[in-house]
Protein backbone atom coordinates (compact mmCIF):
# COMPACT_ATOMS: atom_id res chain seq x y z
CA UNK A 1 0.00 0.00 0.00
CA UNK A 2 1.12 3.23 -0.34
CA UNK A 3 2.57 6.04 1.65
CA UNK A 4 -0.43 8.30 2.92
CA UNK A 5 0.17 10.32 5.85
CA UNK A 6 -2.50 11.31 8.23
CA UNK A 7 -1.32 15.46 8.94
CA UNK A 8 -2.24 15.71 5.06
CA UNK A 9 -5.52 16.43 3.15
CA UNK A 10 -5.68 14.53 -0.14
CA UNK A 11 -8.36 15.30 -3.46
CA UNK A 12 -9.86 12.59 -5.41
CA UNK A 13 -7.40 13.64 -8.33
CA UNK A 14 -4.35 12.79 -6.17
CA UNK A 15 -3.18 15.79 -5.04
CA UNK A 16 -2.00 16.66 -1.27
CA UNK A 17 -2.38 19.97 0.48
CA UNK A 18 -0.80 20.54 3.82
CA UNK A 19 -1.46 23.58 5.69
CA UNK A 20 1.76 25.08 6.83
CA UNK A 21 2.20 27.51 10.34
CA UNK A 22 2.14 30.26 8.13
CA UNK A 23 -1.01 29.68 6.92
CA UNK A 24 0.49 28.93 3.08
CA UNK A 25 -1.18 25.47 1.48
CA UNK A 26 2.14 23.53 0.20
CA UNK A 27 0.59 20.99 -2.76
CA UNK A 28 2.18 17.68 -4.55
CA UNK A 29 0.90 14.26 -6.17
CA UNK A 30 0.29 11.40 -3.83
CA UNK A 31 2.46 8.39 -3.85
CA UNK A 32 -0.04 6.24 -5.02
CA UNK A 33 0.09 8.75 -8.02
CA UNK A 34 3.44 8.77 -9.10
CA UNK A 35 3.20 4.93 -8.45
CA UNK A 36 1.06 4.93 -11.14
CA UNK A 37 2.72 7.53 -13.31
CA UNK A 38 5.95 5.77 -12.78
CA UNK A 39 9.62 7.62 -13.58
CA UNK A 40 8.68 11.47 -13.68
CA UNK A 41 10.65 12.69 -16.29
CA UNK A 42 9.20 16.63 -16.47
CA UNK A 43 6.73 18.91 -14.29
CA UNK A 44 4.85 21.98 -15.88
CA UNK A 45 3.44 23.71 -12.51
CA UNK A 46 1.69 27.25 -12.30
CA UNK A 47 3.51 30.29 -12.46
CA UNK A 48 3.81 32.66 -9.54
CA UNK A 49 0.87 35.08 -9.51
CA UNK A 50 -1.36 32.64 -10.77
CA UNK A 51 -5.20 32.60 -9.36
CA UNK A 52 -6.60 29.14 -9.10
CA UNK A 53 -9.84 27.90 -8.09
CA UNK A 54 -10.21 24.35 -6.29
CA UNK A 55 -10.41 22.09 -9.47
CA UNK A 56 -8.57 24.05 -11.63
CA UNK A 57 -5.85 22.88 -14.30
CA UNK A 58 -2.73 23.91 -12.25
CA UNK A 59 -0.20 22.01 -14.60
CA UNK A 60 0.94 18.68 -15.75
CA UNK A 61 3.24 15.69 -14.85
CA UNK A 62 5.01 13.86 -17.24
CA UNK A 63 6.34 10.30 -16.60
CA UNK A 64 7.78 7.56 -18.88
CA UNK A 65 4.31 6.42 -19.47
CA UNK A 66 2.24 8.81 -19.56
CA UNK A 67 1.13 12.82 -19.08
CA UNK A 68 -1.24 13.90 -16.57
CA UNK A 69 -2.95 16.86 -15.44
CA UNK A 70 -1.98 18.37 -12.07
CA UNK A 71 -5.40 19.89 -10.21
CA UNK A 72 -6.03 22.94 -7.58
CA UNK A 73 -6.70 20.71 -4.66
CA UNK A 74 -8.44 24.45 -2.72
CA UNK A 75 -8.22 27.91 -4.10
CA UNK A 76 -5.75 30.57 -3.89
CA UNK A 77 -3.12 32.62 -5.48
CA UNK A 78 0.47 30.00 -6.29
CA UNK A 79 2.93 32.13 -4.22
CA UNK A 80 5.99 29.75 -4.98
CA UNK A 81 6.80 26.56 -7.04
CA UNK A 82 9.58 24.32 -6.28
CA UNK A 83 12.17 25.09 -8.80
CA UNK A 84 14.23 21.77 -8.04
CA UNK A 85 11.76 19.93 -10.25
CA UNK A 86 12.73 21.90 -12.99
CA UNK A 87 16.44 19.93 -13.36
CA UNK A 88 14.90 16.81 -11.09
CA UNK A 89 11.43 15.75 -11.77
CA UNK A 90 12.40 12.22 -10.34
CA UNK A 91 12.13 14.02 -6.98
CA UNK A 92 8.62 13.27 -7.28
CA UNK A 93 9.36 9.51 -7.57
CA UNK A 94 11.44 9.61 -4.16
CA UNK A 95 10.55 11.98 -2.09
CA UNK A 96 6.51 12.62 -3.02
CA UNK A 97 5.82 14.04 0.58
CA UNK A 98 8.44 16.07 0.82
CA UNK A 99 11.43 17.31 -1.36
CA UNK A 100 8.88 16.83 -4.60
CA UNK A 101 5.76 19.26 -3.52
CA UNK A 102 5.02 21.42 -6.39
CA UNK A 103 3.40 24.79 -5.93
CA UNK A 104 2.79 27.07 -2.52
CA UNK A 105 -0.54 28.57 -2.49
CA UNK A 106 -1.62 31.52 -0.25
CA UNK A 107 -5.60 30.16 -0.25
CA UNK A 108 -8.62 32.08 -0.40
CA UNK A 109 -10.38 30.15 2.24
CA UNK A 110 -8.60 27.48 4.88
CA UNK A 111 -11.82 25.92 5.42
CA UNK A 112 -12.06 24.43 1.84
CA UNK A 113 -9.38 22.39 3.35
CA UNK A 114 -12.02 20.77 5.02
CA UNK A 115 -13.83 19.39 1.82
CA UNK A 116 -10.96 17.10 1.01
CA UNK A 117 -9.85 13.81 1.98
CA UNK A 118 -8.66 12.35 5.15
CA UNK A 119 -5.77 10.05 4.62
CA UNK A 120 -8.19 6.76 5.17
CA UNK A 121 -10.79 8.21 3.00
CA UNK A 122 -8.03 8.55 0.08
CA UNK A 123 -6.69 5.01 1.38
CA UNK A 124 -10.13 3.92 0.43
CA UNK A 125 -10.49 5.66 -3.16
CA UNK A 126 -7.28 4.32 -3.99
CA UNK A 127 -8.04 0.87 -3.31
CA UNK A 128 -11.91 1.08 -5.12
CA UNK A 129 -9.70 2.23 -8.04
Amino acid sequence: MSNTPSELKYASSHEWALLEEDGTVTVGITDHAQEALGDVVYVEAPEVGTLLAAGDEAGVVESVKAASDLYAPISGEVIAINESLEDEPEIVNSEPYTEGWFYKLKPNDVAELENLMTADEYDAQCQSE
